[in-house]
């Protein structure tokens, strides 16, 4: 059986912190593999590397701002150097575009303004509307990883977030290697992936909120079957 790091500090008031050993659980069902999941709070992680050595995969999970933000990045860190399978979910999202603006596109003071209002770079800062309990439909780029996971160019996917990617900064984080493959009605970002990467996916939305109906999701399918 395969162990999966879920990287947040967990709270029973989130929401999504409720769901996800759910949306496990159905996804496990659904694919005939089980992971087993153990939540890692980001203010213990010293050393990613060692800490998370026996761990076949990362969940970077919603609940930012992290009790550690250079603990959430260095175990996404380690999940994009290592080649583990890699998930982000709305600030897991968030934080894996800081990681990577960070250490592959050279911006070294790229931060979240919402826990560094006077960034440097603010490489995440407030979405034009809130998406708090919004629920939208999201278009999948043609032969990407998540067009194919989910079999389609389209899925309606649930919010719970209030920061996204700074524009100003697409096109230096795209001219080094990360693709954004997701998209709303008006075309905003809302996810991304890493090409040549086996598994590292990042969304602002979250898919783990639709076992909270009974439903088994694809994308966290694709990561329990990619951990395995």
């Amino acid at each position: 059986m395969r162990r999966l790091a879920l990287i947040g500090d967990f709270n029973d008031r989130v929401v999504a912190h409720r769901a996800i050993p759910l949306a496990l659980e159905l996804a496990g069902q659904a694919t005939g593999v089980t992971v087993t999941p153990d939540w890692i709070g980001t203010d213990v992680i010293t050393d990613a590397p060692r800490q998370l050595a026996g761990y076949a995969g990362v969940w970077c999970v919603p609940g930012s701002p992290y009790r550690s933000m250079e603990g959430a990045l260095d175990a996404i860190r380690f999940a994009r150097d290592a080649r583990r399978p890699f998930l982000g979910t709305c600030g897991g999202f968030q934080h894996g575009l800081i990681e990577f603006a960070r250490h592959i596109a050279g911006i070294a003071g790229a931060d979240h303004v919402e826990s560094n209002p006077t960034a440097v770079d603010p490489v995440i800062t407030p979405l034009t509307c809130s998406l708090v309990g919004q629920h939208d439909e999201i278009q999948f780029s043609t032969g990407s990883q998540l067009n194919q996971i989910y079999q389609d160019r389209s899925s309606h996917e649930g919010y719970h977030c209030n920061y996204g990617l700074n524009p100003h900064y697409r096109s230096r984080l795209e001219a080094t290697g990360l693709r954004f493959t997701g998209f709303d009605r008006e075309n905003q970002i809302r996810a991304m992936e890493l090409p040549d990467h086996p598994f590292f996916i990042g969304t602002l939305f979250q898919p783990e909120r639709s076992a909270l109906t009974g439903r088994s999701h694809p994308l966290i399918e694709a990561l329990v079957r990619a951990v395995c």
